[in-house]
């Protein structure tokens, strides 16, 4: 099947956001259409500033537009509450984010765990080790964030975002924190997981190299797409 047949897992329509600021409105987004069909990788680049977090934020639902519609697995973001999108979140969405984001007082095999108990998985103790030992943390399980590395975090974290088989994973500035060769490292088990699972994935970066391997890119500047196949 080809792209044109498959019908687009997340859709934006003349998407916008904006702020108050003391000189009036501020635009961070306008006019962004946008289609990822499923399976898809998708980087999206673009100078800070520019509005990749933002698009990021409303497409995952964890913001929202001020101006058109984001359509999730057939669903519009805008007319679901906190309550709905949340509850969409956690059934077909996973993140990584640039942070990592693991909660300290948890070791990596309990923050892997956790998302999973929340979902009533009854086997969320062994799901939680098999993905830890795929991404080669079996010897760390029981240590806890500020006990491993930078590239370490972000596996957990990968690890983490992946246990619950998620449709779709937006990943914000996975490799951010990271020296080159352990955000190389890092990226090609992103690429890795994302083919074996056949998720659909949402990338921003800065990384080139990340972005290249992604199967589309799209360059935001001032809040727009001015380069790329939406």
């Amino acid at each position: 099947m080809t792209d044109e047949q498959r019908s687009p897992y997340l859709r934006t329509e003349a998407l916008g956001k904006q702020v108050p600021s003391p000189e009036g409105r501020l635009v961070i987004l306008e006019d962004i259409n946008l289609s990822v069909a499923p399976g898809e990788s998708l980087a999206i680049v673009g100078a800070s500033g520019s509005g990749k977090s933002t698009l990021l934020g409303l497409m995952a639902g964890l913001d929202t537009a001020t101006d058109g519609r984001v359509f999730l697995d057939g669903h519009d973001l805008g007319r679901l509450d906190e309550d709905g999108r949340a509850a969409l979140r956690a059934s077909r969405v996973g993140f990584v984010f640039q942070s990592f984001q693991l909660l300290p007082s948890l070791t990596a095999l309990e923050n892997v765990m956790l998302p999973l108990e929340l979902a009533a998985r009854p086997d969320a103790r062994r799901g939680a080790e098999i993905i830890l030992e795929r991404v080669g943390l079996g010897d760390r399980l029981h240590h806890y964030p500020k006990q491993l590395s930078g590239g370490e975090q972000q596996r957990v974290a990968i690890a983490r975002a992946y246990a619950g088989e998620p449709m779709i994973l937006f990943a914000d500035e996975p490799t951010g924190n990271l020296d080159r060769k352990t955000g190389e490292r890092v990226g090609e088990l992103l690429f890795s997981l994302n083919q074996e699972h056949g998720t659909t994935l949402v990338l921003v970066t800065h990384d080139v190299r990340l972005a290249e391997r992604c199967d589309r890119v799209v360059e935001l500047d001032g809040g727009r797409i001015v380069n790329g196949r939406a």
